[in-house]
């Protein structure tokens, strides 16, 4: 690190105090990680989706499951339809203006698309469909499709990884698979690039020049955003029991994911609260890496599934409390409209038979390669999964190196292509929220598109030809029945190992309210 790069960051570490009691118009919150990577787009880590709708507005929003997560008009002011469908009008509404100061024009909101829609899973569906994008005046984009598709506003204003976060059309033009080096946008929260210490601290300031959407009500990524603090801190600390800490004293307002066995000491303290935001849960998924062995072999993959007793995984995680989560999970979300039992049997329902899985996956292939399994520490809801995966997979046979690190470490070494043994990797764990993984629209490790999938870079022309197939259907009931094959192919595939479904609840002082449901929301909370 340069000398200059060392001052800056020990300065703003020190103007920073670890902990002090939040003043009225300042909130504390501990995220789930630290926040490595400031892209995105470049990644689906949540922790940067959580950051990046704090500083980049969408063009549409997103409301919740009370209102079907329908999309709304958000940066826009309307649009209109024509040619059968296939010519969509979209208008700015007045007053949008970046943090610099610039107006937002259409052509930044171009350049930003399409950039969003190279990493996307539901914005590269769309440009499949998209035969011309332009901005003829500052103002006004304009889609002409190839054909009809009436889910546009949904694939524009979706809020899980990847968001369309628009931005500078200079900024915009950055490869999508490069991260940007300038964090402009045009949000309610602006990001103070000079007090971050990484690993440490991040904060965020009321945009004063924001002007949020003047019609409806907020509802997730939905309506007008209101800001009630002029200031919101972001505190990582790696160690639960500190967070539980911090918070119980007054030091910090918010823990984001607190671990299961500290949520009984909450409601016995009276002064912090504990409720499920999310309603659409996560799902949990251990990912292969599919370039190198012996995980490129689908036999091995399919063998190893007679490993994944679901139940185990999720009791790690959330504890016995089976209200905090659902097994068995399949390829999509219990509750949701596509999930189903199709190939599901394929999961142990109890404890794994070990003998018979070494001898399945002998018989598969695999010829003892070492596995090189990524494990993240400081986020002790995976850590957790991790660790009964070390056991798991070197009961079933696997010759594996377990290397732990932190999760920002994971998020960036798994973009890597390289050998396993030359700092790439076989297999990490993560989780999606129920409502990424609802459908296939969005559903990024579903994908079977080669060097542009999600990291692992499967291959598989079928489930593909099914999601496009799942995209034309013309009812809810050809989309179920499209849901049960994905689910037969996903399971003889096996694109990814399901571990099982949990809601996550979250923790803050009593005194702050009326937080929104949905993920990790700064807007419209305030403090009594």
């Amino acid at each position: 690190m340069r000398r200059r790069t060392f001052m800056a960051a020990a300065a703003a570490q020190l103007a920073v105090p670890a902990f002090s009691r939040a003043a009225d118009r300042t909130l504390k919150f501990v995220p789930q990680s630290d926040l490595a990577v400031l892209d995105p787009i470049w990644t689906t880590a949540y922790v940067t989706r959580n950051h990046g709708f704090m500083v980049w507005d969408t063009l549409y929003g997103q409301t919740g499951p009370a209102n079907a997560f329908k999309a709304t008009p958000q940066m826009v002011a309307g649009h209109v339809i024509a040619d059968d469908g296939k010519s969509w009008t979209l208008t700015l509404r007045d007053g949008l203006l970046f943090h610099t100061g610039e107006k937002v024009l259409a052509r930044d909101c171009v350049a930003s698309i399409q950039r969003w829609a190279k990493r996307d899973a539901f914005g590269q569906a769309l440009m499949a469909r998209t035969d011309a994008l332009t901005a003829p005046d500052d103002k006004t984009i304009v889609f002409k499709l190839k054909r009809p598709f009436a889910l546009l506003p949904e694939a524009l204003g979706h809020s899980y990884s990847n968001m369309c976060a628009i931005m500078p059309e200079r900024v915009a033009k950055t490869d999508a698979f490069q991260q940007i080096s300038e964090v402009v946008g045009s949000g309610p929260f602006q990001f103070n690039v000079k007090e971050r210490v990484p690993g440490s601290f991040v904060s965020y300031q009321r945009f004063e020049l924001y002007k949020p959407c003047p019609t409806g009500k907020p509802d997730w990524t939905a309506g007008p955003k209101l800001v009630h603090f002029d200031r919101v801190e972001w505190h990582v600390i790696p160690d639960p029991a500190t967070k539980a800490n911090a918070l119980q004293s007054g030091e910090v307002d918010w823990w984001e994911d607190p671990t299961s066995d500290l949520l009984p000491m909450f409601p016995k303290s009276g002064d912090v609260n504990v409720a499920i935001k999310d309603p659409t849960g996560e799902c949990m998924i251990m990912r292969p890496n599919f370039l190198y062995p012996p995980f490129d072999n689908p036999a091995v993959r399919r063998a190893l599934l007679g490993a994944i007793h679901q139940s185990e995984f999720m009791t790690a995680m959330m504890g016995t409390d089976k209200a905090l989560w659902k097994v068995p999970c399949g390829y999509f979300p219990p509750g949701t409209p596509l999930a189903n039992d199709a190939g599901i049997s394929a999961l142990p329902s109890g404890p794994p038979d070990y003998t018979k899985v070494k001898a399945a996956l002998k018989s598969a292939g695999y010829k003892g390669e070492k596995i090189v399994f990524m494990a993240s520490t400081d986020q002790a809801n995976l850590n957790a999964l991790d660790e009964v995966a070390d056991d798991v997979l070197k009961r079933a046979g696997l010759d594996l190196e377990y290397q732990a690190t932190d999760w920002g470490s994971v998020v960036q070494r798994r973009s890597l292509r390289k050998l396993p043994a030359d700092g790439g990797w076989n297999m990490f764990i993560t989780g999606f929220a129920g409502l990424d993984l609802s459908n296939p629209a969005g559903d990024l490790p579903l994908r079977g598109n080669g060097k542009s999938a999600w990291f692992g870079w499967p291959t598989n022309s079928k489930m593909e030809d099914l999601r496009n197939a799942w995209f034309e259907a013309s009812d809810l009931t050809a989309q179920k029945k499209i849901g049960a094959e994905i689910q037969t192919e996903a399971f003889d595939f096996v694109p990814y190992f399901p571990l099982g479904f949990a809601y996550q609840p979250t923790a803050f002082r009593k005194d702050i309210n009326d937080m929104m449901d949905g993920f990790a929301i700064f807007w419209n909370v305030r403090r009594s």
